[in-house]
């Protein structure tokens, strides 16, 4: 079963109960800064701290009259807390509140897809250890290149992984702007130390210049991040419904007691989950060209971003959330066939050597030309003949002039392929703090 509670942690924060609490957080420390200028009295903002309540159902009502959110919540409040209601959104406009608490609600997603990547991230690292040696072949444009490890595999995910986590870092810091210059951005109503005194309590920096709202190349760049990061879910997706197909069955993943592929073959073992992933990234990917399109706004601000902004930060936040919870449940029930994958290795009959052939005569001072016909001409012969490419070598009179028996069974011993993947993991599971990763 997917573990549910991350997705539940995610989906609150996109609620109207947190979008309208993150607001009056928002509000409340405008107050605060108003009152240590002195133009709002603190028994004022106290008796706002204390009586301030949220009503979802009576903002929806209000907002069916005044058609604006923000004025709908404002006027909630005021009827909430009294005669002092009166300095709530002073010098403010919406976006000075809706802004700032976006960044907020944006960084607090981010922290838990990190904490949904370091969890993908050891579930990779186990795979990779176990099978750190488990040999396979490897595929370029499908077809059998050369040895490698499945564990191999693996890292190279992991390290992918890493460099994602490293891009929600920044995206987090290039979120993490507030804004109260006002309806322009020129503080007409409302000085810089309002501003300075919110975004210090909230843990954010000042926009350094803004229009009436925070640039939406910032918003590009964490929506891009999340797309570049569901694009790699999918990568990792992809290779294992391709190790899954009926004629390859390398890997699959995991097979619940009682599950059924298919309402009318009952052998069926379909990939579901991860194809589920792989079309999942197309809404993320798409979402993000989506907040690209809400960079160029007309002059200092217009409105088609938000309605754009309603549904993708939930929805691309939510889905990553999602689809990373859902891949580490793939990843750790999955299924490993270390004979298929030795059995596919010989499918070939040793052609997957050919590189290694090819060097050995280079070496012995065979040019590079000739010694590439005589290896082609006996690989050829192979593939066309299914021949067993070993025997075929030891039967040609040039390569056995130039290269002995020994020699020649050394170039299809596979541990060649082995030799450096020791060195590999150091290079990808030893952190910048030296911990190694077993």
């Amino acid at each position: 079963m997917i573990p549910r509670y991350t997705r539940e942690k995610m989906g609150a924060l996109w609620s109207d109960e947190h979008k309208y609490q993150t607001w009056l957080r928002v509000e409340i420390l405008a107050c605060e800064a108003w009152a240590e200028l002195g133009e709002i009295p603190r028994d004022a903002v106290q008796h706002i701290k204390e009586r301030a309540r949220i009503d979802p159902k009576r903002i929806e009502a209000i907002e069916r009259e005044t058609k604006h959110d923000v004025a709908a919540f404002v006027s909630q409040l005021e009827e909430t807390v009294g005669e002092a209601g009166r300095y709530i959104h002073f010098g403010l406009t919406s976006y000075d509140i809706v802004d700032t608490a976006l960044s907020l609600r944006l960084r607090e997603a981010a922290q838990i897809i990190i904490e949904d990547i370091d969890d993908l991230m050891e579930a990779i690292r186990e795979k990779a250890f176990e099978h750190k040696e488990t040999i396979m072949i490897g595929r370029t444009h499908g077809v059998h290149a050369e040895p490698i490890t499945f564990g191999l595999k693996m890292a190279l995910w992991y390290e992918e992984m890493r460099r994602h986590r490293g891009r929600m870092e920044r995206a987090i810091d290039t979120i993490s702007v507030g804004k109260l210059s006002g309806a322009v951005g020129t503080f007409a109503n409302a000085p810089p130390a309002v501003e300075e005194y919110v975004c210090k309590k909230l843990g954010l920096k000042p926009a350094p210049v803004s229009s009436q709202i925070i640039q939406r190349d910032r918003h590009a760049e964490f929506f891009t991040a999340l797309a570049l990061l569901a694009s790699s879910i999918e990568k990792f997706a992809v290779e294992i419904r391709h190790l899954q197909r009926t004629e390859v069955l390398e890997a699959e993943e995991p097979f619940a007691e009682g599950q059924k592929g298919s309402s009318a073959m009952p052998h069926k073992r379909n990939p579901i989950g991860t194809e589920n992933l792989s079309g999942l990234a197309r809404l993320v990917r798409s979402n993000s060209l989506a907040a690209m399109e809400d960079i160029p706004l007309w002059h200092e601000r217009d409105i088609s971003h938000s309605s754009v902004e309603r549904i993708i930060a939930p929805d691309s936040t939510i889905l990553t959330d999602y689809m990373l919870t859902r891949f580490a449940h793939i990843i750790r029930g999955l299924v490993v066939y270390p004979e298929r994958m030795r059995k596919n290795l010989d499918l070939t009959k040793g052609l997957i050597t050919s590189q290694q052939l090819l060097s050995a005569l280079i070496r012995k001072g065979v040019a590079r030309g000739d010694a590439y016909h005589w290896v082609q001409r006996n690989a050829m012969r192979a593939w066309r003949d299914e021949e067993d490419f070993r025997r075929l070598v030891r039967e040609d009179g040039d390569i056995t002039t130039i290269l002995s028996e020994k020699e020649i069974q050394g170039i299809f011993d596979l541990n060649i392929h082995l030799k450096y993947v020791n060195d590999i993991y150091k290079r990808v599971f030893t952190s910048s703090k030296g911990k190694k990763g077993q």
